[in-house]
């Protein structure tokens, strides 16, 4: 007896960013995929990129059946992403079958109502521009004139059946009521199509976030899970997926200076070229100096030079970098720099992170600085910011280029930043410069406190900042809980006695 041949379910590429990797490959190809969603959630924005990525990148043609929306509403919600559907249809490429609503017509329902005439319009699209993709948008609409659910499942498996007989890859979409529970309107849906795809609009601590996932793909792998997407004008949905990030990235022995000696003698003769500093302290210690004399040096030697800024204006950068004595306006002038300035409120953190790798691509710079995380951080979830971190310092690692973040400490004295204890495992180096206070006085203290593949300086040192920028003074010898904020003086005779001691100790070994 012959064993029955096995055949493998190929994949077809979308074509949508991200997608096509948390699907190992795209869709499986001649299937029905059921794209389910809230309203909000880009289910029809995801449906017609599908097709348009066919028209663009493969020269596949497509038929878009819509029963909502007429198809001069497609046409022109659908050119802001820059897809131009009626050249497209003028050139056989792109194909309407329009069963929306007529607002000047009564539909009136007589005996059983039959889907026969409307899949032989959908055959005679698919057959008139050699279709590849078939859209159907959306269910609902459709099936809201059905009388039961047994009716609406054998009208369904009618739908996929002939969409398999042509061969075509297509996506049914429809509605869902709420992002966690059933997946469809009528609880049936998912049953009778061959693979799901979820799309959630969700909402967490009064933020939006929009996730995409696949739950099933029948006889074929997939990344498992949700991944936040983006829908940015101009190209549409763009998927994130943190499974792309692959820890594979070469690693460099050379370093560069930060720009200040002192601080390179700390930490083992400066920065390593291809890696991720953390710089953490509390508001008014010099963050924001160190990121600007770090790009500044940069600039001084011929290195492009970039800056994310998410507190201060352009303006105030170079005011204050002036003050410093480092002339930023020349530097972006002679095409060394580029500064660009955003509220953290104007956009999602997934398009801050695509406009972010975007910049990165195209100015191609050698150091990236980001001031700063913390106030991105206030925009997004916890686990929406950890995610942009990854993905942000993934990408900057992958350039090989070196990337600065400050963040903010919420105190003033020791402690913490939320910012620091969720990303401190993802960052080659971490410096924490913190207040000290002395007798009255307050004063500033810095030490490096991770230095991957590199020795580096352990003490906590005084600095003090003037207008010739930051100064490394000596350590703090008699002051012990500078970093938790709870200060203990010790007597100079104490330090001597403790000396003493180690060293006596010492002699005996």
């Amino acid at each position: 007896m012959t064993a029955p041949l096995f055949i493998p379910i190929t994949k077809l590429p979308t074509g949508i960013p991200g997608f096509d990797h948390i699907a190992n490959g795209g869709l499986p190809r001649g299937r029905t995929t059921l794209l389910s969603g809230t309203a909000g959630s880009a289910k029809t924005v995801f449906a017609a990129q599908f097709l348009a990525a066919g028209i663009i990148q493969f020269n596949e043609a497509g038929v878009f059946v819509t029963f909502e929306e007429s198809p001069d509403a497609i046409r022109r919600n659908m050119a802001g992403f820059g897809w131009d559907i009626a050249t497209w249809e003028a050139e056989g490429k792109w194909a309407f079958v329009d069963v929306s609503p007529q607002p000047d017509i009564e539909e009136v329902v007589r005996g059983v109502y039959d889907l026969g005439g409307l899949l032989a319009r959908i055959t005679y699209a698919v057959q008139r521009v050699g279709a590849v993709r078939v859209v159907l948008d959306s269910l609902g609409a459709i099936f809201a004139r059905l009388d039961n659910n047994q009716v609406i499942r054998s009208e369904l498996l009618r739908i996929v059946s002939v969409l398999r007989r042509m061969g075509v890859t297509a996506i049914l979409t429809a509605e869902r009521t709420q992002e966690y529970g059933e997946i469809g309107r009528y609880g049936i849906e998912e049953f009778v199509t061959d693979d799901v795809v979820i799309l959630r609009n969700l909402i967490e601590d009064e933020k939006r976030r929009r996730t995409i996932e696949i739950l099933k793909f029948r006889g074929t792998s997939h990344q498992k899970g949700g991944f936040p997407f983006t829908v940015i004008p101009g190209e549409g949905v763009v998927v994130i997926p943190l499974s792309a990030i692959e820890l594979k990235q070469r690693s460099s022995n050379l370093r560069i200076g930060t720009g200040n000696a002192d601080i390179d003698r700390m930490c083992g003769g400066g920065f390593f070229r291809d890696s991720i500093i953390l710089v953490s302290g509390a508001t008014g210690t010099g963050k924001t100096l160190m990121a600007t004399t770090f790009l500044a040096a940069g600039a001084a030697q011929g290195d492009r030079v970039l800056l994310f800024a998410f507190e201060e204006s352009r303006d105030q950068l170079f005011r204050n970098a002036t003050g410093w004595g480092f002339d930023f306006e020349e530097y972006e002038q002679t095409g060394q720099m580029r500064v660009v300035c955003h509220y953290p409120e104007a956009a999602s953190l997934e398009d801050q992170l695509i406009m972010m790798k975007n910049e990165i691509q195209s100015f191609r710079p050698q150091r990236v600085a980001i001031d700063s995380l913390s106030a991105l951080e206030r925009v997004s979830t916890m686990k929406g910011f950890r995610e942009f971190v990854i993905g942000l310092t993934s990408f900057i690692k992958h350039q090989e280029v070196v990337g600065l973040y400050t963040s903010t400490t919420p105190t003033l004295l020791g402690g913490t930043s939320i910012t620091e204890a969720h990303i401190s495992t993802i960052t080659d180096s971490i410096i924490l410069m913190r207040y000290v206070e002395l007798f009255g006085e307050m004063r500033r203290g810095m030490t490096v406190l991770k230095m991957r593949g590199s020795a580096h300086d352990k003490e906590i040192r005084e600095f003090t900042i003037d207008g010739n920028g930051l100064h490394i003074g000596k350590a703090f010898r008699t002051i012990s809980g500078i970093l938790s904020g709870q200060f203990t003086h010790a007597a100079p005779s104490e330090i001597e006695r403790l000396g003493r001691l180690f060293k006596d100790s010492s002699e005996v070994e």
